[in-house]
């Protein structure tokens, strides 16, 4: 199993870009097809902890079920966003890398090069 995990979204370019970028660097990443297998709570809280971020950092907003469910906002709580997180992983934004080195939203998909 492969140090680097990358929670990826195939149909998303920027992903695609990112887990490109890895391999490229000679890193055979973990793909986690998150979409298929879902999110927990606590992974979603913990890989947010090692990105040194709130939970917020991971909603894509851009996504209109988050304008929908109220979730966009200073007022929104932590669990809030998780549990809508959890039922929607639509709602997370990708993708995800998590190496020793620590976590990032790529975006932009350059941004991984800090953590390989």
């Amino acid at each position: 199993m492969s140090d680097v995990t990358i929670f990826h979204n195939p149909q998303c370019s920027t992903s695609r870009k990112t887990l490109e970028i890895i391999r490229e660097a000679g890193i055979e990443p973990e793909i986690v097809l998150y979409k298929d297998t879902g999110w927990t709570a606590e992974r979603l809280k913990g890989l947010a902890e090692r990105a040194g971020g709130p939970v917020a950092a991971f909603l894509r907003a851009k996504e209109p079920l988050a304008q929908e469910l109220g979730l966009i906002g200073p007022e929104v709580s932590e669990a809030a966003l998780l549990k809508a997180m959890v039922e929607h992983p639509i709602l997370v934004e990708r993708p995800i890398v998590a190496t020793p080195k620590g976590v990032v939203l790529a975006r932009p998909q350059d941004r991984v090069r800090d953590v390989l």
